[in-house]
């Protein structure tokens, strides 16, 4: 292969640190507990992507539509700023909507590929093209609210962490305060905190001190920032003055679940005899933007906060744990139930059915109360990001990222109302608080596959949304419809979805209306099910699903896919980007998140890189449509133990905002021995950095 710019490309190298798909031990411990080394808690009969596509490999041609894609918006999609708005309030910062941002000069739909690959590398910086710059615009402890101290890593306190930026950073999202786009706010995600990076001579909950675990607590939810564009740039900063939009919320705020399950039994507990208020929100992994400018904050892995003291011994609630991976035989390593009981399942068994909902905020009334969504279903969410139907409902995708899990989507029952007033806006704040609720199955077309493998690499098929509930009812047998939406994995278990490799980010391209599916990794594949679409055992590279749905319709039940990355060192013949030539890409290891620029040019940044390829996550684009479709180049590499989350592209084009997740992840890292010292040349921090172009030269496009 030949060099690129900023080091020699390396051969891939063996899964590093066991069996942890690509992730650190470290990663896996404090972001999921570990979940690769216990069996996958999918035990079903349903089918594996890998023996759909041993059935599935005809050759109809590429499955982009070409048509103009619906109101799109999604974590990426440059359509959530244009469509975002300030509600008048009387509860949060009062004023009328602003008026939607303007965009004259935006780069043309297919635009090619126009900078010099970044090269593979391991470097303790951010690493950009020639052209580009790059800037922290805020990190873990920097002050947000009025009033907030500087951060001191040696003297840290609960009350401190609650007015400061929170630790690791994952899904960005930025809408607009006016017309010309140079003021915003900024939402990010805070996931989980690395407790042996926070505090010196950490050595586990067991020892922890009360004060060391509320700060962990208060270091966990999201954050609202309100930044200003420098100058005539594509950099942003924070406004440290009148900051009366800024907002930490965390594992206190109230929260309130809303939809059909609301109410339920199967969510009251001791502290909440409604089964309607809940108390934070857990493990927030990516997310989406709204039409109507609310935040859609995805949380995850919220299994690994509860553990029991004493044994739970009736069977059917032992089921529903055990299918989200939560441990009843042992307390928590988090130890959050030494200062709160509700993470006790002894105490109060159904406080973890309050967690793992996609929930709703909105930035710009920082009085609002965050709601739970319980209509759009209960797993191990990635994100949620939106579609408009053809008649005008909204449609959500979401992906459950666990190995052998599925991908869903929501449709409401009513239609999005594109209107500027105050009325129309409260109508849309209800829209995903009712609707129908499905389960992918994907389906093959030709028996060919293995004993004829296509040669030009080109796999699709066809697919249909099954449903579990709609027009109110649910179609599980055995389930009612609470049932459904609390344990929706176990009421897709019955009703046949395809088994996935970890999807994770399921987003819409607002330009090509085509719905681009991240599936990570899955360490957990045997030979037995490789094939072309999942090549290797113990798959710790991924791939990329482009699908389409059908006549254009995001609410329609049927739909073709086609894979369009698989991912791995170019030089592997197993490896396959959308027929482009690969002596001419970058090597890209673990899909995690996906975002889309004007142009509709596809952006994915890693998760697991630096254990499946030994190199550095990092920053992808590629073209999904004309010559240049399939041409992948590293765009930025995050610093040592970094993953790189939360792309999001500006809807001018103009700037591409990543958080830098876990910097300084890594065996036998901690504050007297770090592995990182990014941002500051210290503590590692985890923050969100934003990249521009320097000069205008050629256009001040990202991606150009």
């Amino acid at each position: 292969m030949p060099e690129t710019e900023g080091g020699q490309r390396r051969r891939l190298l063996p899964l590093l640190g066991g069996n942890h798909g690509g992730r650190s031990a470290m990663t896996c411990k404090y972001r999921c507990a570990d979940a690769c080394f216990h069996p996958a808690p999918n035990t079903s009969d349903n089918e594996y992507f890998g023996d759909v596509v041993n059935k599935a490999m005809s050759r109809r041609g590429l499955l982009r539509t070409g048509a103009a894609a619906a109101l799109v918006v999604g974590s990426g999609a440059g359509g959530a700023l244009t469509a975002a708005a300030a509600p008048s309030s009387s509860r949060g910062v009062a004023g009328p909507k602003p008026p939607t941002p303007a965009f004259p000069d935006l780069p043309e739909r297919g635009r090619p590929v126009g900078f010099q690959a970044v090269g593979d590398n391991n470097v303790d910086n951010i690493v950009v093209p020639n052209g580009y710059d790059w800037s922290v615009t805020v990190a873990w402890g920097d002050p947000i609210l009025d009033g907030a101290p500087e951060f001191d890593f040696d003297n840290q306190t609960e009350a401190a962490q609650l007015q400061q930026f929170g630790y690791n950073c994952d899904y960005v999202s930025i809408v607009p305060l006016d017309r010309n786009f140079d003021r915003a706010l900024l939402w990010v995600n805070h996931e989980y905190t690395n407790e042996e990076l926070m505090f010196r001579g950490w050595s586990g909950a067991a020892s922890a001190t009360v004060e060391q675990l509320k700060i962990a607590q208060a270091a966990h939810g999201g954050s609202v920032v309100e930044i200003e564009r420098v100058g005539d740039t594509g950099e942003w900063r924070p406004v440290t003055r009148r900051r009366r939009y800024n907002r930490r919320i965390h594992t206190g705020t109230e929260f309130r679940l809303v939809g059909p399950a609301a109410g339920s039994d199967l969510l009251k507990t001791r502290g909440d005899r409604t089964g309607t208020v809940v108390k934070g929100m857990l493990n927030n992994c990516a997310g989406g933007t709204t039409p109507w400018g609310t935040i859609l904050t995805a949380e995850e892995n919220f299994n690994q906060y509860f553990g029991a003291t004493s044994g739970i011994t009736d069977a059917t609630t032992a089921e529903r744990y055990a299918r989200y991976g939560i441990r009843t035989d042992q307390g928590t390593q988090r130890g959050w139930e030494k200062v709160d009981s509700r993470f006790d399942l002894a105490t109060d068994p159904n406080e973890p059915n309050r967690f793992g909902w996609i929930v709703e905020v909105d930035p710009y009334d920082p009085e609002s109360t965050p709601r739970k969504l319980t209509a759009l279903g209960r797993f191990k969410h990635e994100g949620a990001t939106i579609a408009i139907a053809e008649d005008g409902r909204v449609v959500a995708y979401m992906g459950d990222d666990e190995r052998f899990d599925y991908v869903y989507k929501f449709v409401s029952k009513n239609a999005y109302r594109d209107g500027n007033s105050k009325r129309d806006r409260d109508h849309n704040l209800r829209l995903l608080e009712e609707g129908d609720l499905y389960v992918a199955k994907f389906t093959g077309n030709s028996p060919e596959f293995p004993q004829n493998p296509p040669a030009d690499g080109l796999f699709d098929g066809t697919g249909e949304w099954l449903p579990l509930v709609v027009d109110g009812e649910s179609r599980v047998d055995g389930f009612s419809v609470e049932e459904v939406l609390v344990f929706t994995r176990l009421a897709a278990d019955q009703v046949g979805p395809t088994k996935m490799d970890r999807p994770e980010d399921v987003e819409p391209n607002p330009v090509t209306g085509t719905v681009y599916i991240a599936l990570t990794n899955n360490s957990a594949r045997t030979p037995e099910q490789r094939d072309e679409a999942n090549p290797r055992a113990a798959n710790k590279f991924g791939h990329v699903i482009g699908l389409d749905e059908d006549g254009g319709d995001a609410a329609a039940l049927t739909f073709t896919w086609k894979i369009v990355l698989i991912a791995g060192d170019p030089e592997d013949p197993e490896t396959y980007f959308d027929g482009f030539d690969k002596s001419q890409v970058s090597q890209i290891s673990c899909p995690d998140n996906v975002a889309f620029d004007p142009a509709g040019r596809l952006w994915i940044s890693t998760d697991g890189m630096p254990g499946a390829s030994s190199v550095a996550d990092g920053l992808f684009v590629m073209p999904v449509e004309g010559e240049d479709a399939g041409h992948l180049r590293r765009f930025a590499s995050v610093p040592r133990g970094a993953e790189c989350c939360g792309a999001f592209i500006t809807p001018d084009g103009r700037t591409a905002t990543i958080a830098v997740q876990h910097p300084g992840e890594g065996s036998g890292a901690s504050p007297d021995n770090p592995i990182s010292t990014f941002p500051y040349g210290d503590q590692p921090r985890p923050a969100v950095a934003t990249v521009w172009r320097k000069s205008p030269t050629g256009g001040p496009f990202i991606g150009d």
